[in-house]
């Protein structure tokens, strides 16, 4: 059966076909708990079954969560040992012949044997080979820094520091928490965790946190290595742990800058930095970021690893001699816990939709009643994970510092990208000569590349054509308040049409159109309701959609899912030069137009704007586009993403089994497209996916700006106009009088606003200006010299 499956991935089975699913989810193995959050900690293939155990946000003593056995035709069992919990950590012992997942030991064989938290108290975190009896003995580690040693043949447990949540007993005393990542290698015991405690953390990205520390097995305490925000830790022994004590160590990890990644190779750490392609794991708090994985997928040493919305290919090599290798595959949406290979697909375990909204809460998503928490499996072919959303990659090796004379940079990726450029700016007057230097293959050989004579407050550098693996950036003077930051991207080869499984929403014209309210239901009902709205706005009745995907009339869910589904009015407003937001903090943000019919309020009303899809995870929809959010805590709506642009009337969203759910069906919808779903009385139908096919809607575009025949006074600045993520950019600038337009570019999306150019605007002749391919920033904004009449436009296509 599981050979079959690669055929299921883009379309959806028939139901003859086996179990029914849409690209690459199948609702029957939907996972489910009573607690605030139901994310997938582990998957694991193991004794011819598939082993997935999920989590509760806070829950060391266990919870309602299961430890699941998916057999190879797709039967989801819930073993009877299940004790809950908030576990991650999965690791095969060797000599034992034991897969560790969760509190669990299971054999090869399939029995199950669970360590109790009266045993073993804490969230266990992460697994690691023993430093001194490696046969005898494993290491589980808590995110609240325990660690324990455990017998692999009688499971007995052997407290060696005690979990902070504790009173009492020998701490580790590390700073940080929220612990994620542990391996050994080079006689150390390597641990990491991705968070803070205070006010600061959660809601200042920029917050010091975290921490990588290292342990020898002697000492009554760990030294810190980084203080930092660090997940994951492994090796090229991966599940196993290194098979060799002189093996490399790779920990993942990062700040407000940029990924991180460390490599322990002959005792010694090195430093490399990555791009980010997703903000919403940014919180300093580390609630946001689940558990980043480097795993094996079957592609020989080619590994694959999850990091801030990009899929990377990773080198099973990567060492200090080796450091070529690491590129970006695609960004993706969903929130992934775990993955492994199993037969001929990939699976992904996810975090889909939690009751508990944490911090991620916006006057924008209006009040919905809170669903059921609820996670699912995403099964894609190894392929595929080249083709989900263009890449584009934005970090920093400075960010408003200081920096020291003949003191180079970490190094920063630079592979694996078609467009690449380098804004450089400073607070201060110095003049200084800053040097770029080239690792071309990954060796540790630099190579001048060229020499920046950098004498003002801001300059751009297009480094598209550069080749190599690793770039550094050494200022022969001592600088002030410098920012060197990096936007990268690969071409976005899509078109502007909506792949055919998304035949049958309403286009932006359409007059015709079934919406409808949608939510996920609370109370162990696991199905979905639905209040069906017509074209004239009235009730067509309540649906309710179970996992089978069968769509059927359940009068009494209308007026309920009416009252606590509703889409809020008002949210946004279109004006004559574009699309209008204001935030809970008064901050006003301008976005692009789509197609001009959607500036008017549609048949079905107001449509919704903002909503959590994933968890702590935010589509932000608007104007026939669907943005990425970030939440308040991870930068906000200064790091929204353009995803994709379809300029369809969709009415509502949300998440359901792990599908993407959305309404606004056209009354002539095909039959035949599987991804529609047509109720069982023929009045009603909605969309489902995955949340990741919403990149394949249309390649993001639209006009607009700041200014449209405005009148403007001398010196006063624009609202900020979204540019990052979008590909071909133009400027048309008008006045009505001869005027000095200059424009200002955010650097960072911090706020981090610098002068990028003027222009000189003769009165009643509009000024066109074309981008360089390689150039990007967050935001861009205008200001006038001159009171006038002015027109800012920006065409993104």
């Amino acid at each position: 059966m599981r050979r079959l499956l690669t055929a299921f991935v883009i379309l959806a089975a028939p139901l003859s076909a086996g179990p029914v699913q849409l690209s690459g989810i199948y609702p029957h193995l939907a996972m489910f708990n009573e607690e605030g959050e139901c994310g997938t900690g582990a998957v694991v293939p193991w004794a011819d079954r598939l082993w997935v155990v999920t989590y509760a946000p806070h829950a060391p003593k266990g919870s309602s969560d299961k430890l699941y056995e998916i057999t190879p035709d797709l039967k989801q069992i819930v073993r009877p040992e299940s004790i809950g919990g908030t576990p991650a950590n999965r690791m095969i012992h060797r000599e034992s012949n034991q897969l560790f997942i969760g509190p669990y030991a299971v054999s090869s064989e399939g029995n199950v044997q669970a360590i109790p938290y009266s045993t073993m108290f804490g969230r266990p975190t992460a697994n690691a080979r023993h430093l001194t009896d490696p046969a005898g003995k494993i290491y589980y580690a808590s995110m609240e820094e325990a660690l324990y040693e455990v017998d692999v043949k009688s499971l007995e447990v052997t407290e060696l520091f005690r979990d902070e949540a504790l009173k009492g007993g020998h701490k580790a005393d590390l700073p940080g928490y929220h612990g994620k990542g542990l391996y050994s290698s080079q006689g150390l015991l390597v641990y990491a965790n991705n968070g803070e405690y205070g006010e600061a953390a959660q809601t200042r990205p920029e917050t010091p946190s975290g921490v990588l520390a290292t342990w020898n097995g002697k000492e009554s305490g760990f030294d810190i290595v980084r203080r930092n925000q660090f997940t994951e830790v492994t090796g090229p022994g991966g599940i196993y742990g290194n098979s060799s004590s002189s093996d490399p160590l790779w920990a993942m990890g990062w700040d407000h800058r940029s990924l991180i990644l460390m490599l322990l190779d002959g005792g010694k750490w090195q430093t490399f930095r990555l791009p980010k392609g997703s903000h919403s794991y940014d919180g300093a708090h580390g609630w946001n970021t689940e558990w980043p994985r480097i795993r094996e997928i079957g592609e020989g040493d080619r590994l694959l690893a999850t990091m801030h919305g990009t899929f990377w290919s990773f080198p099973k090599t990567f060492s200090s001699k080796n450091t070529a290798g690491i590129a970006p595959r695609s960004n993706y949406l969903k929130v992934i816990g775990d993955f492994c290979k199993w037969d001929d697909c990939v699976v992904f375990g996810c975090d889909d939709t939690a009751k508990a909204e944490f911090l991620n809460k916006r006057k924008a998503k209006g009040e919905i009643a809170a669903p059921q928490s609820q996670s699912n499996l995403w099964f894609v072919e190894p392929g595929q994970i080249d083709h989900f959303g263009p890449v584009i990659g934005r970090g920093a090796v400075w960010v408003k510092e200081d920096v020291e004379a003949g003191k180079p940079s970490d190094p920063f990726l630079i592979s694996g990208y078609d467009h690449k450029g380098l804004h450089l700016a400073q607070s201060g007057t110095a003049k200084a000569t800053v040097t770029l230097e080239v690792d071309e293959d990954g060796t540790g050989t630099w190579k001048k590349l060229s020499e920046v004579e950098f004498s003002s407050p801001y300059q751009w550098i297009d480094l598209s054509g550069l080749k190599g693996v690793w770039l550094r950036l050494t200022s022969s003077e001592k600088l002030i308040g410098v920012t060197a930051a990096f936007s990268f991207s690969n071409s976005d080869k899509r078109s502007n049409a909506p792949d055919a499984i998304f035949d049958g929403l309403a286009s932006a014209s359409e007059k015709d159109v079934t919406g409808g309210f949608v939510r996920a239901r609370a109370d162990n009902k696991r199905t979905l309701a639905v209040a069906v709205v017509g074209p004239d706005g009235k009730d067509i009745g309540g649906y309710e959609l179970d996992g089978d995907l069968t769509l059927k009339p359940t009068q009494e869910l209308l007026a309920h899912t009416k009252e606590h589904a509703g889409i809020p009015v008002g949210v946004i407003s279109t004006d004559e030069a574009s699309v209008l937001f204001i935030d809970d903090h008064g901050k006003r943000w301008r976005l692009p137009k789509g197609d001009p019919a959607l500036d008017e309020i549609g048949p079905l009303g107001d449509s919704r704007v903002d909503r959590e899809v994933a968890t702590e995870r935010d589509f932000f929809h608007a104007r026939g586009t669907f943005y990425e959010l970030p939440a308040e805590n991870a930068g906000g709506f200064a790091k929204v993403r353009p995803v994709a642009t379809h300029n369809r009337r969709i009415h509502d969203f949300c998440s359901y089994r792990g599908l993407f759910i959305m309404t606004g069906i056209a009354a002539d919808a095909p039959k035949d497209n599987a991804h529609i779903i047509h109720s069982t009385d023929g009045k009603a139908a909605l969309w489902a996916g995955a949340i990741d096919d919403i990149w394949k809607m249309g390649k993001p575009r639209g006009q607009g700006g700041p200014w449209k025949d405005t009148n403007v006074k001398a010196g006063a600045v624009s609202d900020p106009y979204l540019m990052t993520g979008y590909d071909k950019k133009s400027l048309t600038l008008a006045c009505d009088k001869d005027s000095v337009v200059s424009a200002e570019i955010d650097l960072t999306g911090d706020g981090n606003w610098v002068a990028f150019r003027r222009f000189e605007v003769i009165a009643g002749k509009p000024l066109a200006y074309e981008f360089p391919d390689a150039f990007s920033a967050y935001w861009i904004r205008f200001k006038c010299e001159q009171d006038t009449k002015a027109t800012a436009q920006l065409d993104y296509r």
